[in-house]
């Protein structure tokens, strides 16, 4: 596999249909089939990356591993979803992994600065807030609010705000209308907020805003 740049259009650059099939043949050990994909995919997931991590060489690895997984996984997308949906998602988890190892190797950094008593260089970038947001869904008290509420509502919130789908995205991967889609986040959010209430009554909830 030489997966070394990104290229290609967005994730409508091309035929669904086709894309269905290349995932096929990619299960099947065909690797000229991952190339095509990714010379299709690889140019509109590298700058939706990058707008979610300011490290390009982060960007760079992330952009490979979710290619790397792609080639290991394709036989478990058997035509369920939008494959660009699909290859997001597997880019977005990526992402996420990526931003949790380096804010541990960065805590690891600062107890060891401490126990030196030197002081501790900066992060490289700063976390976003939606850095935090999409920690906080998978893991924490968010985390657990999230294991609590319906599964059906759990995965939407989780394609919409931890994967980064859109609405029409989020539709395709998981096979429901949109409209579904916006009535089930709407619901997962409050149902998320009444969870954390329940776990801090009369505290403030991490999810801003009205349902």
């Amino acid at each position: 596999m030489r997966l070394l740049r990104p290229a290609g259009g967005g994730p409508s650059g091309g035929d669904e249909d086709d894309d269905t099939a290349l995932l096929r043949a990619v299960a099947r050990g065909d690797s000229e089939a991952l190339a095509v994909l990714y010379d299709r995919h690889a140019g509109w997931l590298h700058a939706r990356l990058a707008r979610r991590c300011p490290d390009e060489e982060t960007v760079r690895e992330v952009l490979q591993d979710t290619f790397v997984t792609v080639w290991r996984s394709a036989g478990g997308h058997r035509g369920r979803g939008e494959a660009g949906g699909w290859i997001w998602v597997i880019a977005a988890r990526r992402l996420v992994d990526a931003q949790r190892a380096r804010a541990r190797a960065d805590r690891v950094a600062e107890r060891a600065a401490e126990h030196a008593a030197v002081p501790a260089e900066p992060s490289a970038a700063a976390a976003s807030a939606e850095d935090r947001v999409l920690a906080g869904l998978e893991y924490g008290e968010v985390g657990a609010a999230l294991d609590r509420i319906s599964p059906e509502l759990a995965e939407v919130l989780r394609a919409t705000v931890v994967d980064g789908l859109t609405t029409r995205e989020t539709a395709r991967l998981l096979g429901i209308p949109e409209g579904t889609v916006k009535t089930r986040a709407l619901r997962a959010r409050r149902e998320l907020r009444a969870a954390l209430g329940a776990a801090h009554p009369g505290g403030p909830h991490a999810l801003g805003g009205t349902a």
